[in-house]
């Protein structure tokens, strides 16, 4: 499997592009804004002769969706999500008008998400349910790649914000323990905003929540 992250809008969010060998791509958080950002996506699509065949979203706060209305124009496709963050994709332009970003919504997503092996496309995950920072927030787990893309939940010696609507500290921590902490130490985390980390370091390292 294939990896490439771009980082995408006023939020410096983390697109992530996953590709096998048949050349099909599966867009992770699309959070393209504008027209400079749609163009220099698709001219590295172009370049690389991927086939977009999949959107999956690890939560719909509106930097993880920008892309959506962009990604159902070329591709004719819809986001996959958790039914647990459909109010943030209701809520998505009355957040955007409080920001002051322009803002489309694209076609809602189809809440298909649910905790547990998902095979798409003959790309196979394991779909973490890992609320806190959101409602439905969810991870996706590729055992055989040893990596995880963990959205908003944790990040390089840091972890997702709590303080937005849906979110919980508590649940938060808890979904980190019993659920990222619990993957292999080697394991790669791509994550919603900045660089890429292990489980491991973040196990040892990780100010917010220590692992055992």
């Amino acid at each position: 499997m294939n990896i490439q992250s771009f980082q995408f809008n006023a939020f410096s969010e983390n697109t992530h592009v996953i590709w096998n060998s048949e050349k099909q791509a599966v867009i992770i958080d699309p959070g393209m804004s504008n027209r400079i950002e749609e163009s220099e996506f698709l001219s590295w699509l172009k370049a690389e002769e991927l086939t977009v065949v999949d959107i999956w979203l690890t939560h719909c706060h509106i930097d993880h969706i920008m892309g959506l209305d962009f990604c159902f124009r070329e591709f004719g496709l819809k986001g996959i999500a958790h039914a647990l963050d459909q109010v943030n994709i209701e809520r998505s332009e009355l957040v955007a008008g409080m920001y002051g970003i322009p803002y489309t919504a694209g076609p809602e997503p189809e809440y298909l998400l649910q905790e547990g092996k998902m095979n798409r496309h003959g790309f196979v995950t394991d779909v973490l349910f890992v609320p806190g920072h959101s409602p439905g927030h969810v991870a996706f787990y590729f055992e055989e790649t040893g990596v995880v893309f963990s959205g908003d939940v944790l990040f390089e010696r840091s972890i997702g914000r709590t303080d937005l609507p849906g979110g919980d500290f508590d649940t938060l921590t808890t979904s980190i323990q019993t659920k990222m902490y619990l993957l292999p130490e080697e394991t790669v985390i791509y994550s919603g905003h900045g660089d890429t980390t292990t489980v491991g370091a973040e196990k040892k390292e990780n100010p917010f929540v220590k692992g055992n």
